[in-house]
Order: C-alpha cells, then structure tokens, then sequence
C-alpha cells in the first residue's frame, strides 16, 4: 500500500544509508589489489552477490523487504570485521564470500521496498535518490580503501566499513520496533506476496511468465553487458592509445560514478521536461555517443566528459529500468526486482567475457565503439516496453 513520501522520509533514509555501505563495502578491494595480492577474493564477493539475489527475493516477499534488509545489512557487519581480522589469503577470502553473500540483499529489496510504498507514477525520483546513495558508495569505497591503505592501514578501512554497517543495522533495528519502517512488510502487500505454500521457484516462475517481465529482464542483460564491458576496457584503452598509467585510468572513469550522481540529483529536472521513456531514449543516445566518441578520442583530455556523460546516460536508462522492474510482478516484487538485479549481474559477467575475445581479436576501441552502438538501440527498446501503474488494468500476455 503506498504512503506519503512525507511518512518515509526515515526509512529512505536508512535504506539509503545501507545502500551506500553495501557498495562501498563491496568496490572497497578495487584500491586494495596491489597490497593485498588478492583479485579472487574481491571475485569470490561479486559471485556470491551475484548468486544470492536468488535467495533473498522470495525471502523478502515472505518475511517483509525492509526485515530482511536490516538483518543483511547487520551479516555484512560480519564479513567486513571478519575481513579486517583475516590472518591469511583463505579467511580473507571467505570473509568477502560473506560480505558479498549478505549484501546482495541490500539494494534489490530497497528497491522492492520502495516499489510497495512508493506509487509508481512518484517512483522514479525516489528510486534515483536511493540510487544517488549507491553511486556515492562506489565511490567512496574505491577512494577511501586505498587512503587508509596508505595511512592507518587497510585493515581499519574494513574496521571502519564494519562500525558503518553496525550503525545502520542498529537504526533500521529500532526504527523497525518503532513501526517506522511502515506496515506495507509484509502484510500490505499484494494478495499474491503474502500468500502462504508459495515455494520460491514458483515465486520466480509468476516473475517469468509475463511478456513483458522477461522483455525487462533480458533487456537489462543486455544492458549489462554493453554498459560494464565499456567500463571493463575503457582503463586498458586509455593506457594502450595514450599511455596513461592503468592507476591514472582508473581515476579518469571515476567520473563516470559522478555522471550516474548528477542524474540523480538532476532526475526532477529531466522528468519533467522529457518524462521516463523520452528520457530513456536520451539516456541510450547519450551514453551510446559518448562510448563512440571515447573510441575515437584524440587525446585523453577529451575522455574527461565523455567519461561524465556515458555514467550520466546510462544511469538514464539504467533507472527506467529499475523502475519498470518494481511493476514487473507487484505480487512478488522482492523476487521480481532480485530476477532484476540477478539479470544485470548476468549480463555483465557474460558480457565481459564477450567482449575479451573481441578485444583480443580487434582493439579495445572496436568494443567500446560496439557498446556505444549497443547502449544507444536499447535507450529505444526500454522506452518501447509497456508498463502501466496497475497491472491488472492491461490485457494478459
């Protein structure tokens, strides 16, 4: 059952807050490769992330979204205190198996909560906003990794992302026995969530039956694939065509989290003017040109604000689709909006693995060309998929 925004304004907040934590706490290795040693652990992490969002899905639908988030914000306590008092390469490892494991149910069941509480013609904004807290988590966790490395050292970075999760743990916790976090977990949800003897393959299989469910869900594997590919060798194109140490590279692409940031401080703004789907439509154009443009840059000074306008235009088709997911199976939005997240992951692991063999066959700017071209036909297919406020308003597929 939807509220006023007025009356979320706390529970938004905490699950922004936790939304931060979990994607600092998981880009947190990025900076800590070259003291650690380490790239399969930060592996371990993203496959168990990837491979949760299974689990947690129906969890939520049977358990309430913003409950099951506050104790997945708490587990991620564990990993992260159990990373920064691993004795060895093993404990380390599996301690970014936990951490991964537990915050893959953070920012899906957000979502998800955001969906039942939220009316969908209200949702895209707030869906930003909590995307806007992701984006800054990215970043600080890449940032701030690597200065407590070279400071008080990087075990008390992950001390510090443990005292982080605690907090918040603690506060959804209390605002929880305060009836803060609003009745619509579970028990205001729709008929169908709340439905005792659901098995969670069924839960999927009401997800996947849809038309256009399984038109959302593919589209944004294949979103994943051009988008993340693009980021994956953008750092190897600015090293091989110019020169830039691969350190310095990764630097530059930062400013592709701060163009996914002004989306979200500027979405009011484009919405409306534009409204979602033109929006996407723009979204696709600007992140695909500027992929074709970094391509051909000739000098790297030019990548500077292609750099700031692929983040920005991908996060301009990137939360049309959110957004769509939330309505994809109201019944069980916390499964459906997992089978989201899940399908995104997909997409661009497969998709990496894709484009390495064309890098090798060809260059690293044909593959940031090919996903320009890529992210700009489906800025035209998210704004053709039909999706209506209330379901069961529109014919059966």
């Amino acid at each position: 059952m939807p509220h006023a925004e007025s009356d979320l304004s706390r529970p938004l907040r905490l699950l922004g807050l936790a939304a931060f934590a979990s994607a600092a706490s998981m880009r947190w290795c990025d900076a800590l490769l070259p003291v650690l040693s380490d790239e399969f652990s930060v592996t371990a992490g993203a496959i168990a992330y990837g491979v949760m969002q299974l689990v947690y899905g129906p969890l939520g639908d049977r358990l309430g979204k913003y409950t099951v988030v506050s104790f997945a914000v708490l587990a991620c306590t564990v990993g992260a205190m159990g990373s920064a008092l691993a004795p060895g390469l093993g404990w380390l490892t599996l301690a970014r198996v936990v951490n991964g494991a537990a915050a893959a149910g953070v920012i899906p069941l957000a979502m998800a909560w955001v969906g039942d509480n939220v009316p969908y013609e209200r949702r895209q904004p707030v869906l930003a906003r909590l995307m806007g807290s992701m984006v800054l988590g990215v970043i600080a966790g890449q940032w701030l990794s690597g200065l407590f490395a070279d400071t008080l050292g990087w075990r008390y970075g992950f001390v510090g992302v443990a005292l982080l999760f605690a907090a918040t743990a603690v506060a959804m916790r209390v605002a929880a026995r305060a009836g803060d976090s609003t009745p619509a977990d579970p028990a205001d949800a729709p008929p169908d969530a709340a439905a005792a003897g659901v098995s969670n393959l069924e839960r999927m299989r009401r997800v996947v039956r849809d038309r256009r469910a399984r038109l959302i869900l593919a589209t944004t594997a294949v979103e994943g694939g051009c988008a993340f590919s693009a980021m994956a060798f953008a750092p190897s194109h600015l090293h091989a065509r110019f020169g830039i140490a691969v350190s310095s590279a990764g630097a530059i692409l930062a400013l592709y989290g701060a163009g996914g940031y002004l989306y979200s401080r500027s979405v009011h703004w484009l919405l409306a003017r534009m409204g979602p789907l033109a929006m996407a439509r723009a979204g696709g154009l600007l992140a695909g040109l500027s992929w074709l443009l970094f391509a051909l840059a000739p000098g790297w000074v030019w990548t500077l604000p292609l750099c700031l306008g692929s983040g920005m235009g991908f996060y301009m088709i990137h939360n049309t689709l959110q957004t769509q997911a939330t309505q994809m199976s109201p019944g069980q939005r916390g499964t459906a909006v997992s089978l989201f997240a899940f399908a995104l992951f997909s997409g661009q692991s497969a998709g990496t693995g894709i484009a390495s063999l064309f890098v090798d066959a060809l260059s690293t700017g044909a593959v940031l060309a090919a996903c320009g071209m890529g992210l700009v036909l489906l800025g035209f297919v998210v704004a053709k998929i039909d999706v209506v406020a209330d379901p069961a308003a529109r014919p059966a597929p």
